[in-house]
């Protein structure tokens, strides 16, 4: 005997596929092999059509080239592309080989559409098991017409989260899990394994970690100077925005507004804008070198290594950060502010407390409480910020010729020329499976072990 529970006025029973295996009728048990049959039987003819079309056009798909996909996905292709000479038209025609990326893509998308036809199967088994219970327990059985009226009342949800998840797993997951595969290869320029590459396990990851190679010394380098760029670029911002926030918001402080608009109003700017004004400025012929040229405080044949110099350029990425970013954490930090209850404060002076004290028992722990999420997205964001990086030093100075990426290369623009530059597709690959693995961690850990996370509602 089936077991209802009553919620609100609807009654519900779990329909799981092991208890349509142990409970389910003949008609439910064919449902494993002829999706839809159970419920064609239960009268849904429509709704089994559909489940059963679904199927035929998955063994159709797989048929014709699906489970060529799947075999070529162990060996990546074998034939490469041949040059032929043509008698008659005198001139070279080339025979089209197997081309390793689209096998690649093909197999990875083939699983992906076997998994997605394995969750359609488990719906399928469901929905028959679901038919035959309400059938044999003389209740309403659902035509395919109410069915598509429910996706508007009580299924609202299954209808708007259907298209997102369709565009999730063609743009995210697909692309996603293409990219981790190609770490397993040797996808490169390197050996000229361009069109036809092979599997190749561990080795790239293992030549990333070796501290004795190019790629291995230069990625320890690089990640080093990543971690040491998103800390001062993040706390930088925060503490200069803070400190602009907090003295705006003062009661004595006057034309509030203006001073807000004034440094808010290089956000009206394009970014990518001030960042090439600033590097055309900062060039050894530029309007900074000039200026202290035409000043006398430097020589007339000299200029300040602003890119030219490792620890210079390394510096000025910085500060030219801080001054593109402060305006964003001012306006941040001054809806904190202003939502901070005066009563603490007004508390706080009759018991005697003085400005820092106060700032260091109410304010920052304030702010650190509600903006802790916003600095670690930040964080996140900054080791990934490619535009500060790229489009101020593009990276520069290289200082060995032998390495792929110079002083101020973060991880995401060696990545960039590794791959676009270079060609090397296997490393770049690694490169963003590390990165993401680093920030995956590292967020989920401080996130869980802050002060919002605990004593929040979540």
């Amino acid at each position: 005997m089936l077991k209802f529970k009553k919620n609100g006025n609807q009654f519900s029973t779990p329909y799981t596929c092991m208890r349509a295996v142990r409970e389910g009728g003949i008609e439910t048990k064919l449902s494993m092999l002829l999706m839809g049959f159970g419920n064609f039987v239960h009268k849904q003819k429509i709704k089994g059509l559909l489940y059963l079309a679904v199927e035929v056009a998955y063994i159709v798909f797989m048929a014709m080239s699906g489970v060529g996909c799947l075999k070529m996905l162990g060996s990546l292709g074998s034939a490469p592309q041949k040059e032929v000479w043509d008698e008659a038209n005198q001139v070279y025609l080339y025979t089209q080989g197997d081309q390793s990326v689209l096998i690649l893509l093909y197999g990875v998308a083939t699983v992906l559409l076997t998994l997605v036809m394995v969750w359609a199967w488990r719906g399928a088994l469901r929905s028959a098991f679901q038919a035959e219970c309400l059938d044999k327990e003389g209740r309403h059985v659902n035509t395919f017409a109410e069915d598509m009226k429910s996706l508007l009342h009580e299924n609202l949800h299954r209808l708007l989260m259907t298209p997102p998840m369709i565009f999730i797993f063609a743009l995210t997951i697909l692309p996603l899990i293409f990219m981790i595969c190609m770490a397993f290869t040797n996808y490169s320029r390197i050996g000229n394994h361009l069109m036809l590459f092979d599997w190749v396990g561990l080795e790239n990851f293992k030549t990333l970690f070796d501290a004795n190679s190019i790629l291995g010394s230069t990625f320890w380098s690089v990640l080093g100077w990543t971690i040491v760029w998103a800390f001062f670029a993040t706390f930088s911002n925060y503490i200069f925005g803070m400190i602009l926030a907090i003295v705006i918001n003062r009661k004595d402080t006057r034309a509030k507004g203006f001073w807000r608009f004034c440094f808010v109003l290089s956000c009206a700017v394009p970014m990518f804008v001030s960042l090439l004004i600033m590097r055309t400025m900062l060039q050894p012929n530029g309007a900074v070198n000039v200026l202290l040229r035409n000043l006398g405080w430097i020589a007339q044949d000299a200029s300040l290594p602003f890119f030219t110099d490792p620890t210079w350029a390394r510096v000025t990425v910085i500060v030219v950060n801080i001054w593109v970013g402060v305006p964003y954490t001012l306006l941040q930090l001054t809806g904190v502010l202003q939502n901070i209850p005066g009563e603490l404060y007004e508390a706080a002076k009759v018991d005697g407390a003085n400005a820092i004290q106060t700032f260091f028992k109410i304010t920052l722990p304030y702010m650190l409480y509600v903006t802790t999420p916003y600095l670690i997205v930040t964080f996140t964001g900054n080791v990934n910020n490619f535009n500060v990086i790229y489009l101020l030093s593009g990276g520069d100075p290289v200082t060995d010729l032998a390495a792929t990426a110079g002083k101020t290369d973060l991880l995401v623009t060696w990545l960039y020329k590794l791959t676009i530059d270079k060609q090397y597709y296997n490393i770049g690959a690694v490169i963003g499976i590390l990165t993401f693995i680093i920030l995956a961690v590292g967020a989920l850990l401080t996130y869980r072990n802050s002060k919002s996370y605990k004593e929040g509602e979540f």
